[in-house]
C-alpha cells in the first residue's frame, strides 16, 4: 500500500514538464509554461473575464475611453497599484512595457505587430497623458475592440521601468535579467528559477487584485508523465500537469485524488502543402475533400484518446465569439473513394505525414494511417521531434502534418489572419506554408479585423470559417480538453481556453 505524504498546507507542488520555458520575460515568453508563469506574475492594462473570456475587465487599468478617431484609446490607472518591489504602477511603466516588447521583437511581439507597431513607430503611439492616464494609439486600420484584446495578450503585461533599467545589460532591456527573476505586480513573485529543474513563486502581498491566498507555488519539472501521475497519487505533488489518458485512467476512483476538466483554445489539424512539387496530387481539391471523410472523429476522441479532445472542425475554437461549432464530416471512406474515383485518383495518392513523435500526435497519426489506407491514401508516417517538424513547415518542405494551434491571443482574428490570409509583407502564416493563394478571402479577413461593430466581426468571421471548413488545404477535426488531477484538498483552482487563463491565487489547501 502507498503511503501518503503531504505538503506543508501553505505550499502547492505542481508537477509538469518545464522544459519548453526558453524566458519568463514577458516581452519574450512564447511557450505555454512561461505563458502560465507570467499569467501569475505580471498584470495588464486589461484581461478577459475568468468564466466569460469575451468579456475583457479592468486590471491596472481602472477604465477607458475610446478615442474620437477610433485609433485611440485613454485608460486610468488603478489608484494605489503597486509593483511586487514596492515601487507605484506608474504612465511611464505602460510607455516603457509595451515599447520594450515592439523593440525587443521577439517572436511573442508578432501580437503587437498587428496593431501596425515596430521598432521604428512605436514611441510615436504610446504617450503618457498625467499621472493617471495613459494614451494608446496605433495605425493599423483596426477597432478598438481588437485593439483591446491585444492589449489583453500575454506580451502586453506590465512590468516594473524602474527595476527593470537597473538590470539593463549591453542594451538588453533588462532582458537576461527578466528571464529568471520578475518585476510585475501579479499575484506571484519569482523566488527563484532552476532551468529544468523547479520554479518557485512566492505570494506578492501587494497585488493590486489583492494577496494571493497560498504562500508558496512550486513547479517541479517532471518531464516523464508516468511518474507525474505517481507523485500526485501518493501525494508528494498537489496537481500534475499533462497527464495520458491512460495516467488520467489509472486514477479514476483513487481515494485522495480527483480529476477537473476545461476546454482549451488548442484545435488539431491536418495541412496539406500544395506547393510541394514533388506531389502535385496535393494541390487537387479532391484530396482535400476526401480526407475530410477519411478521419474517424468520434473513434479518436471518445475511445483513443478517451474524452481528452472533442470533435471541433472549425478553425476558431468553441468559447471564442463567432466561433463556428457546425460538425458536417464523419468517417466514410466509400464517399472519399467515390471522390478521389470522380477526379480520376482512383489508381490511389501517396501523401507524406509529418507528425511529433510523441502522444497523442502519434496515436493520432497512426488512426489516420488505417482509414486513409481504406479510402485509397496512403499515408507515409514520418515522425520527427517537433522542432525538426516545425523546421520542415517554416522552409515549406513537408508534404503533409498534423499539427495543432493556439491563438496568440483572444481574438478571432489571431487565427484568422493565420489561416486564411496571405498575410502583409510577405508573412509566412500557416496559409504560406501550405501554398494556399487566396486573395478574396484574405480581403475578408481584413475586412472582419477592421470591422469596429462584435455582431458584424461575428458575422464575417462564420464566413471565412465556413470556407476555410469546406474548401481549403486544412482539415480541422479536434478540439482540446484540458485536464488535471489534483489531491482533495485543494480548492479554488481554475483553467481558462488559453494558456495564460490558469489562475492559482485563489487556491487553497
Amino acid at each position: 500500500m502507498l503511503a501518503h505524504a503531504a505538503s506543508p498546507p501553505d505550499i502547492l507542488v505542481v508537477v509538469q514538464s518545464l522544459d519548453d520555458i526558453v524566458s519568463l520575460d514577458p516581452g519574450a515568453a512564447f511557450e505555454l509554461s512561461s505563458i502560465q508563469v507570467c499569467a501569475s506574475v505580471y498584470d495588464r492594462l486589461v484581461r478577459p473575464d475568468r468564466t466569460q473570456p469575451s468579456i475583457l475587465r479592468p486590471e491596472l487599468a481602472a477604465s477607458w475611453q475610446i478615442g474620437a478617431d477610433g485609433h485611440s484609446l485613454d485608460f486610468e490607472l488603478t489608484p494605489g497599484a503597486r509593483f511586487a518591489g514596492g515601487h507605484p504602477v506608474r504612465p511611464e511603466d505602460v510607455v516603457f512595457s509595451l515599447g520594450r516588447a515592439v523593440k525587443l521583437n521577439l517572436p511573442a511581439a508578432v501580437t503587437l505587430n498587428a496593431l501596425g507597431w515596430n521598432a521604428d513607430n512605436i514611441g510615436r503611439y504610446l504617450l503618457k497623458v498625467d499621472t493617471r492616464h495613459v494614451r494608446i494609439s496605433w495605425p493599423q486600420e483596426v477597432g478598438p475592440i481588437f485593439a483591446l484584446s491585444v492589449l489583453a495578450a500575454p506580451v502586453a503585461s506590465i512590468v516594473d521601468a524602474v527595476e527593470v533599467q537597473q538590470h539593463e545589460s549591453g542594451g538588453d532591456a533588462g532582458n537576461r535579467w527578466l528571464s529568471s527573476h520578475s518585476a510585475g505586480s501579479g499575484p506571484f513573485k519569482i523566488r527563484r528559477y532552476i532551468p529544468h529543474e523547479a520554479l518557485v513563486l512566492d505570494a506578492n502581498p501587494l497585488a493590486p487584485g489583492g494577496a494571493p491566498l497560498l504562500k508558496t507555488i512550486v513547479l517541479r519539472n517532471v518531464a516523464d508523465a508516468a511518474t507525474r501521475r505517481l507523485l500526485v497519487e501518493v501525494g508528494d505533488a498537489d496537481i500534475a500537469r499533462d497527464l495520458g489518458p491512460d495516467q488520467i485512467a489509472a486514477l479514476q476512483g483513487k481515494r485522495g485524488v480527483k480529476t477537473l476538466r476545461w476546454p482549451s483554445a488548442a484545435t488539431h489539424y491536418l495541412i496539406l502543402n500544395t506547393a510541394n512539387p514533388a506531389n502535385p496530387a496535393l494541390k487537387n481539391p479532391a484530396v482535400w475533400e476526401a480526407a475530410r471523410w477519411l478521419i474517424d472523429y468520434e473513434g479518436i476522441a471518445n475511445k483513443l484518446l478517451q474524452g481528452q479532445f472533442q470533435v471541433h472542425q472549425a478553425m476558431l475554437p468553441t468559447g471564442f465569439p463567432g466561433a463556428l461549432n457546425t460538425t458536417p464530416y464523419h468517417l466514410d471512406v466509400a464517399k472519399a473513394r467515390s471522390i478521389l474515383a470522380a477526379a480520376g485518383l482512383g489508381a490511389g495518392v501517396t501523401i507524406k505525414l509529418d507528425v511529433f513523435n510523441q502522444p497523442p500526435f502519434i496515436d493520432i497519426a497512426q488512426s489516420m494511417q488505417a482509414t486513409f489506407a481504406q479510402g485509397g491514401i496512403n499515408l507515409q508516417l514520418i515522425p520527427t521531434e517537433a522542432a525538426q517538424v516545425y523546421a520542415r513547415m517554416r522552409s515549406r518542405q513537408e508534404e503533409a502534418a498534423w499539427l495543432y494551434w493556439i491563438p496568440d491571443y483572444f481574438d478571432a482574428n489571431s487565427t484568422a489572419a493565420a489561416f486564411a490570409s496571405n498575410g502583409e509583407n510577405g508573412t509566412h502564416n500557416v496559409a504560406w506554408r501550405a501554398g494556399w493563394e487566396i486573395p478574396e478571402l484574405s480581403a475578408q479577413t481584413k475586412a472582419a479585423v477592421e470591422a469596429r461593430d462584435p455582431e458584424t466581426r461575428n458575422r464575417l468571421y462564420l464566413a471565412i470559417q465556413q470556407v476555410v471548413q469546406a474548401n481549403s488545404p486544412f482539415v480541422f477535426a479536434f478540439q482540446e480538453r484540458t485536464e488535471l488531477v489534483m489531491r482533495d484538498r485543494v480548492q479554488g483552482y481554475s483553467q481558462g481556453l488559453e494558456p495564460d487563463m490558469a489562475y492559482y491565487d485563489r487556491v487553497t489547501k
